[in-house]
């Protein structure tokens, strides 16, 4: 039994009967162009498009993707600073660190062997004196290496700011560009870090000033009461410094993206952190705590073995060759706390910088500033700098 119906495709098109030629009313495409199916254009209905547009993400020119960010994106795009361009964060970072670090542990190293060594040749009568050299020595590089570790700081933490800000346009600077970028900023960053140094020495000197108080009579319901004034004090002071480190997390990068003053900066980081105070305090924290628990794994072998190797390789107890060891030792553990508290800096200062672009992106639409930036520049049209177009209007 066969059914005489000629069966027809979902587009209109006939089969072609078996042997025979191609039907000249069928469509190559399907639609029926050739005649009035219901598909084709003479019937007037709007033919289906070949490829129905979808979702597209936002562009992701460098860095990041143009828009808020979640922690998984933050955490990735901190260690693709250091991968994307090294040279001006990892080198800048390890340059930077090395010094602070040789002056703060190296040179102290030095002038603590070489003032023993001195004082141990030298007679009774000249020891003392070479000894308290050796610590006025000491105690004038630990003020110099402070010194030198406020602008290091500062200059880091300007160098990373300006790199993620300009990583997430595509841009890929030199570090001379970098500290070009930076000019007439530079001093107010310096000064906001040595701010914080200061308020940090005075907030614990206010602190151990009371307790002192409480154990000078000897007194031991006095004492008591000292015990409990330093750790209430010290729980305060410690809550005090989570809090403001956080509501002040972005002044660095407020001073050197939108290259604000530090008066303006201030209130710029206390207003963006508004109403995501514990999503960036617990971002920068497990992050903070992911790179110290790194770093304490990778020193601490090194640092156990530079304490512990000296009875092992001088049983004999000889003091040149003590210290000939722990010298060559103690500067090995600096160079690798170095090259480790380089790596540290840069995450954990990118990490803040990331944050910052993210609550502009969720609170001032930085992302459409960004893809438009981004689309003029390919177009070879010339574009304001996206990030301090609104400045004036969003710090107000």
């Amino acid at each position: 039994m066969s059914d005489s119906t000629n069966w027809a495709s979902p587009g209109g098109i006939e089969p072609t009967p078996a042997g025979g030629p191609p039907r000249p009313d069928a469509s190559p495409s399907g639609t029926g162009a050739g005649t009035g199916t219901p598909y084709g254009p003479a019937s007037g209905a709007p033919q289906p498009s070949a490829a129905a547009p979808g979702w597209t993400p936002p562009p992701k020119p460098g860095l990041i993707p143009l828009r808020p960010l979640d922690f998984g994106t933050v955490l990735g795009a901190c260690f693709q600073v250091l991968r994307r361009n090294p040279r001006p964060t990892f080198g800048a970072a390890l340059l930077l660190n090395a010094l602070v670090v040789f002056l703060s542990s190296g040179i102290s190293t030095i002038l603590v062997f070489t003032g023993f060594d001195r004082a141990a040749r030298a007679n009774a009568a000249d020891a003392d004196t070479i000894l308290a050299g050796t610590v006025a020595l000491i105690i004038v590089s630990g003020l110099l290496a402070v010194a030198v570790s406020i602008v290091a700081q500062a200059l880091l933490q300007g160098i990373i700011s300006i790199e993620v800000a300009r990583a997430t346009l595509g841009e890929k600077r030199t570090l001379r560009e970098l500290i070009a970028l930076g000019r007439g900023r530079w001093w107010a960053l310096i000064g906001w870090t040595a701010l914080i140094g200061v308020a940090a020495v005075a907030a614990f000197s206010v602190l151990i000033a009371i307790t002192v108080g409480f154990f000078i009579p000897g007194d031991p319901a006095l004492a008591l009461i000292g015990v409990g004034v330093v750790l209430l004090g010290g729980l305060g002071l410690a809550a005090a410094a989570i809090f403001l480190a956080t509501k002040l997390a972005f002044v660095p990068a407020a001073i050197v993206i939108e290259r604000l003053t530090l008066g303006d900066a201030i209130g710029r980081s206390w207003r963006l952190v508004r109403g995501a105070f514990w999503r960036i305090f617990g971002t920068l924290l497990l992050i903070t705590v992911m790179v110290n628990i790194a770093a304490s794994i990778v020193t601490t072998p090194f640092q156990l073995g530079a304490t512990f190797a000296a009875p092992v390789v001088n049983p004999a107890g000889t003091v040149e060759t003590d210290l000939t060891l722990f010298l060559v030792l103690n500067i090995f553990v600096i160079a690798i706390t170095a090259v480790v508290g380089a790596i540290g800096s840069v995450l954990t200062t990118a990490a803040s910088s990331l944050l910052y672009i993210d609550r502009r992106m969720r609170t001032e639409g930085l992302d459409l500033e960004l893809q438009r930036y981004v689309e003029l520049q390919a177009a070879g049209t010339p574009a304001v700098d996206p990030y301090r177009r609104d400045a004036g209007t969003a710090a107000s």
